[in-house]
């Protein structure tokens, strides 16, 4: 009777603990594709989320549900996406997959799996829209479970990717969202319009000139990565991205601002809607850095119990 009280109280305990365990995350804002002259801007990133050891992974890649950007996708700036969105498409017609194969396969520790069971997963998530998964099974398919020995200069393969395979996670998860991408680069253009004659132009240009000189020395010193992440930096490129510098106001960049701080939104919404359904305690989210000011005050509406970290912390 003992023992079995002493376990009562320990599972009790034990839940407890567990649910009032704070769920976090590591937003990590990126630069993109990087020139050839600072190619090793990753490695710095990709130690740092190696050291904060998450369990998921969050990529600045399209909800495979999210009809309506992959509706713009399909014939948008993406040349990546509409070749992969017509794949899918097509695989949609005559193509079956099966949850159980999957499941199994995505038990499987990744340096087991066969070229036809890779190529399985790559098939499988291209017709489940799943363009995160999609990417990095073939990247791994092409470069073995140690990733790609030469930099490839962009966040996926040179951070995310790796960050994965050398914590053993399996999959990834999509969080972007680009419902109003051709808005708001619309919005972007009339803007740029109206400030050529109002001044705003030279503010921007001002910005950017700040942005680019400030970060010329630690790119040489292969520290552009934690450069980019540093607060000023960051509210730096909020500041442009948004159009939140502009001292004149108008409807483009009245509308541009909207358009910026509603794919913010609808980002953390993904990312709030996926962390909840799941039980990992940390995360990460590789996301460009220009987003990752709105997107942490979005994740902090939306989760007031989330932890956010940023790398300058």
């Amino acid at each position: 009777m003992r023992v079995s009280l002493f376990f009562i109280v320990f599972l009790t305990t034990a839940t407890a603990f567990a649910q009032n365990l704070k769920k976090e995350v590591l937003i990590i804002g990126t630069m993109h594709v990087v020139p050839k002259i600072v190619k090793h801007s990753y490695k710095p990133l990709l130690k740092v989320a190696l050291k904060y050891r998450p369990e998921a992974i969050y990529i600045e890649r399209p909800m495979p549900n999210d009809e309506i950007s992959w509706t713009y996708l399909k014939d948008g700036w993406s040349d990546a996406y509409k070749q992969f969105y017509k794949l899918s498409d097509s695989l949609k017609k005559y193509h079956q997959v099966s949850p159980k194969i999957l499941e199994v396969l995505l038990r499987k520790e990744t340096a087991t799996l066969s070229q036809q069971e890779l190529d399985t997963l790559i098939t499988s998530f291209a017709y489940m829209r799943n363009y995160a998964n999609y990417e990095f099974y073939r990247y791994v398919k092409k470069y073995g479970i140690k990733g790609s020995k030469k930099p490839l200069r962009n966040e996926d393969e040179d951070l995310s990717y790796k960050l994965a395979l050398l914590l053993g996670i399996r999959t990834l998860f999509n969080m972007d969202d680009q419902q109003t991408n051709k808005e708001y680069h619309l919005a972007w253009r009339g803007c740029l319009k109206v400030g050529a004659s109002n001044g705003d132009n030279m503010l921007n240009n001002k910005l950017n000139k700040q942005d680019y000189n400030r970060s010329i020395l630690p790119a040489l010193l292969g520290r552009l990565g934690k450069h980019t992440n540093k607060l000023a930096s960051l509210q730096r490129m909020h500041q442009l991205n948004s159009f939140r510098y502009v001292l004149h106001q108008n409807e483009a960049c009245t509308l541009a601002t909207r358009y910026w701080d509603e794919r913010n939104e609808r980002m953390a919404q993904n990312i709030v809607s996926q962390l909840t359904a799941h039980n990992y305690t940390k995360s990460v989210v590789v996301v460009g850095a220009g987003h990752v000011i709105g997107l942490k005050n979005e994740l902090q509406k939306q989760y007031p119990d989330l932890v956010i970290r940023l790398v300058a912390d």
